[in-house]
């Protein structure tokens, strides 16, 4: 084995110094690798910070609200800015251009109201713009509040006590931590992360494979007496390397990245660190060894750079679709998901988010399978180029 590494090492080398050449592999390393943590973080941030800011904007929209006086002397009790919305306010909401619900209230409220009858008011909101419907779910929340102490008043008329239609008091209890309620925000991350390592990897195996086929350099590198085996070791060397390098500069960028945060409550509960970083490193470099060698092992088959392309983006479609498995299970993790390859790291990278402890059964099942991957996919690369040598 020691003699095989020997041999592999001046074709890593080799095809390494080729692919660090390569514009478009340079390239999607600075893209993927550099640039995508701290743009994600930017715009996650800048998502939340907009969501803080309406949240805490007393700015509300209504029409009709000068012919209910004790609905406006509520509102204004409870600080919020009145504004009359616009004629076309339905028409605004429905281009996602308003942002805000608009309450409209009936001419006969006040009468309703002294009469002990039930006004009709409308919320207009539209729920395909989300900031529309924090301000509709704002609206309720306020007329809720109002409807509440009109009871109470009308009770205390009366003589009788409020607290004799409430009949339970609820507390609630979030056992949420901060980690993990901030990654209910940050829980792409590590899908990005991971699609960063798989098309770093991309350009590089396409390129050591097929690629040297159509440039007619593969064939006289099968001529020389280096055993097939350490050729693919070497070039799979090149590639793993380049993948690994887009993981740790993947993660080392949300280093910085942090103090890119717009959002003071992002900000106050995202923490990545050193040790996530590392933990980040732990499951990304087995994956990136992995892909390198499925990647290599598709390309191989194929004539042409183009052909390989096509290929391999059947590739990198399956390693986008897995994870979402997790997206759309709102349940438990079910064991299997250790057991398939990106998805059992998405799952465990965003529980390195939510702070919690990996223990040594949820690392080594995904380092197993990853590693028999690649020695599987490696032995395919190796019979092919035997094969390739005896025609």
């Amino acid at each position: 084995m020691t003699w095989r590494l020997r041999l592999a090492w001046p074709v890593f080398v080799k095809e390494l110094r080729d692919a660090l050449r390569d514009r478009r592999t340079l390239l999607t390393m600075l893209l993927s690798a550099v640039l995508l943590g701290p743009l994600m973080l930017v715009a996650l941030s800048v998502m939340v910070a907009d969501l803080e800011d309406r949240a805490e904007s007393r700015e509300m929209l209504a029409i009709g609200l000068e012919q209910a006086p004790t609905l406006r002397n509520y509102l204004l009790r409870q600080n919020r800015v009145l504004r009359v919305a616009p004629p076309d306010h339905e028409q605004q909401l429905s281009d996602r251009r308003l942002g805000q619900a608009v309450l409209v209230v009936p001419a006969s409220f006040e009468a309703d109201l002294a009469a002990g009858l039930l006004p009709q008011l409308k919320v207009v909101s539209a729920s395909a713009d989300l900031r529309a419907q924090g301000s509709a779910q704002t609206w309720q929340r306020l007329l809720q509040g109002f409807s509440q102490e009109q009871a109470t008043l009308r009770l205390a008329l009366r003589g009788v006590s409020p607290a004799a239609l409430q009949v339970l008091q609820v507390d609630e209890l979030d056992l949420a931590s901060p980690l993990a309620r901030a990654a209910q925000f940050t829980k792409l991350l590590p899908y990005f992360v991971l699609m960063a390592v798989v098309y770093g990897a991309l350009n590089a195996a396409l390129d050591s494979t097929a690629g040297e086929r159509e440039r007619g350099s593969l064939e006289p590198l099968l001529m020389t007496p280096v055993p097939r085996a350490a050729l693919v070791l070497g070039k799979w060397g090149a590639v793993a390397a380049v993948a690994m390098a887009v993981a740790l500069l993947s993660c080392l960028s949300f280093l910085p990245g942090q103090w890119l945060l717009r959002s003071e409550t992002l900000a106050a509960m995202f923490h990545f660190g050193l040790r996530e970083a590392a933990l980040f490193l732990l499951l990304l470099l087995p994956m990136a060894a992995l892909v390198s060698a499925l990647l290599m092992a598709v390309a191989i088959r194929c004539r042409s750079f183009k052909e390989a392309q096509a290929s391999g983006t059947v590739v990198v479609v399956l390693m986008s679709l897995v994870p979402m498995v997790a997206l759309f299970n709102q349940g438990g993790e079910p064991v299997w998901y250790r057991w398939l390859p990106a998805l059992a790291q998405f799952t465990l990278m965003n529980r390195v988010l939510e702070g919690e402890a990996l223990g040594l059964a949820s690392l080594l099942v995904p380092l197993l399978v990853a590693a028999l991957g690649t020695l599987l996919a490696l032995a395919d690369v190796t019979r092919q180029l035997r094969g390739a040598a005896l025609r």
